[in-house]
């Protein structure tokens, strides 16, 4: 899991990001298994592009596809992290395409893919032998902040702006975690270890403490510089 809470930091910087640009604080990073190594990155852009679908996954896979094509083999060795659940749309492209694993942080309630709403990652009515495996919950409640920091502003692009100066921002309360609703017992223990299975029982997280250095700190161009550099730096062949 160590691994797992690096690249998921990652994500969450990226998705602040995000946040002090007007968007929705949604971010990944999709990385080389094999070379551990970030070889995509993406942020929401429905704000900027005024399209409903430029979503945080499709640009990601947009650069991979302009690097390396559309071979399978390249995100068949590739795990997505993602502050937040993918939605129907992007959990059907990832598994479309063939996707390793998703490791995401907070569950997307409304249209999520991978367990809230459908469990396209692992349905059978599309390609089998495209299943993924799909982890939530890491550093959940960061990305459950960086939310609700974006909806309690207003958000002046909106057809009809809702007053928004009464709402609370709520840092003390966070919904549980219905653990079952995404992985089997066996599965958590796998990913987290048994240790933690009180947590998996009690729809709790297994990261209680909320990094806030990680979400309330400015992030700068100097870390999306750093990041498109290590992109271009890595060259995967077959």
């Amino acid at each position: 899991m160590s691994q797992d809470l690096l690249h998921m930091r990652t994500a969450i910087t990226l998705a602040k990001y995000a946040l002090d640009h007007e968007e929705t604080p949604v971010a990944c990073i999709f990385v080389h298994s094999k070379l551990n190594k970030v070889i995509a990155y993406g942020m929401n852009g429905t704000n900027e592009s005024i399209s409903g679908i430029s979503h945080a996954e499709f640009m990601g896979i947009k650069q991979i596809q302009e690097k390396y094509g559309t071979d399978p083999k390249i995100l068949s060795e590739v795990v997505l992290y993602v502050t937040v659940e993918p939605c129907i749309m992007c959990a059907s492209a990832l598994k479309q395409l063939g996707i390793k694993k998703v490791v995401f942080g907070c569950g997307n309630e409304r249209f999520g893919g991978n367990g809230s709403i459908l469990c396209i990652h692992n349905d059978t009515s599309t390609n089998k032998s495209n299943k993924y495996v799909s982890i939530p919950g890491v550093l959940r409640r960061e990305a459950i902040m960086l939310l609700r920091y974006f909806y309690v502003r207003e958000n002046d692009r909106a057809p009809k702006p809702r007053t928004k100066k009464d709402r609370k921002l709520d840092k003390e309360t966070f919904p549980p975690l219905q653990w079952d609703k995404y992985l089997t017992l066996e599965e958590f223990e796998d990913e987290f270890g048994q240790e933690f299975r009180d947590a998996f029982y009690s729809h709790r997280d297994v990261y209680d403490e909320i990094d806030w250095d990680l979400i309330d700190t400015g992030c700068d161009e100097s870390f999306l510089h750093d990041l498109i550099e290590q992109v271009q730096s890595v060259n995967c062949t077959y």
